[in-house]
């Protein structure tokens, strides 16, 4: 069964489209684990290798890139901090990828990689590897790699990267040999939010909606969507609904929400207490990853 490799955004169409046609060539599954994080423009680094006669990926050749240089590089690591991935888009149109793996439930850190083979189709036991691009990639590979320094934040966040490695292709005894250096700022902080839920509420008696109210805070310029669903008991009757709205929200002053319940069923909301669960959503704009808060609260409906 074929398997799609996922690459970072910076990598265009064609490159997707050369690798996806390694990827069904071997005819394997990867194993992928995490979620990769937004890819993140690389603030100081580079990226170098050279390749032995023979060697497919290098053609014995010797290539050097750095942000210095004005070459562009993306980093982006998958939320356990297992795999961290460097795309390179140089000065002069050459493109790579360099992947570098852990074993499976094991986190990348500082030490010597052995029996590694093709990221990200090697076995739960093996650590990752692939060196790819200009059009060129290994079906098959072994090789090694040593870290020498790892330092994430948080969501896939790499801050510092210091490693080189070895690869073979297809078996072969010629190899590239290379090594990546990366140092990113400190990470930004998470996005923090807060829901409020008004303990006070209204049933309409014209059309048995209920409207509840509140606030959620900030501490990132976000738009929030704040969502409910709602119970209420009266004698026999289970009456459910859910609401939801959308607010723009800036730091240092809690934004107002209204949200409005319809009744799924033919009975009315009604005067008295009904459960209302409620959640906070938004997209953090530094790791591009959603964040969510929930708060349940007994809310009091009067009717109008």
């Amino acid at each position: 069964m074929a398997s799609l490799v996922i690459y970072p955004a910076a990598l265009d169409l064609a490159r997707a489209t050369a690798t996806l046609a390694l990827a069904m060539a071997t005819g394997t599954t990867g194993l992928l684990s995490g979620t990769e994080a937004h890819a993140l423009p690389v603030t100081d680094g580079s990226f170098s290798f050279s390749g032995d006669e023979g060697d497919y990926i290098s053609g014995g050749q010797s290539y050097a890139y750095a942000t210095a240089s004005q070459d562009h590089m993306n980093v982006s690591a998958n939320t356990d901090n297992r795999v961290v991935t460097l795309s390179v888009d140089g000065a002069n149109g050459d493109w790579w990828t360099l992947s570098l793996g852990a074993p499976s439930g094991k986190t990348l850190t500082p030490g010597t990689y052995t029996g590694a083979t093709r990221y990200p189709f090697n076995e739960r036991t093996e650590p990752g590897l692939s060196l790819s691009g200009n059009g060129r990639g290994c079906n098959q590979l072994t090789g090694t790699f040593t870290v020498s320094a790892v330092e994430f934040g948080p969501q896939g966040y790499v801050k510092k990267l210091d490693a080189s490695f070895e690869q073979h292709c297809e078996g072969g005894t010629p190899a590239a040999r290379g090594e990546v250096h990366i140092e990113n700022p400190a990470p930004p902080a998470e996005l923090g939010l807060g829901l409020g839920i008004a303990l006070d509420g209204t049933a309409s008696s014209l059309n048995g909606k209920a409207t509840f109210h509140g606030t959620v805070s900030c501490d990132k310029p976000v738009r929030v969507t704040v969502a409910g669903d709602v119970t209420q008991v009266k004698k026999r009757d289970l009456i459910r609904g859910s609401f939801s709205t959308s607010v723009s929200c800036t730091p240092g002053a809690p934004a107002a929400w209204t949200g409005t319940a319809v009744p799924t069923g033919s009975v009315p909301f009604q005067k008295g207490d009904v459960e209302v669960e409620g959640r906070a959503t938004a997209t953090d704009p530094d790791y591009n990853q959603p964040v969510t808060v929930n708060e349940t609260v007994a809310v009091r409906l009067t009717r109008v």
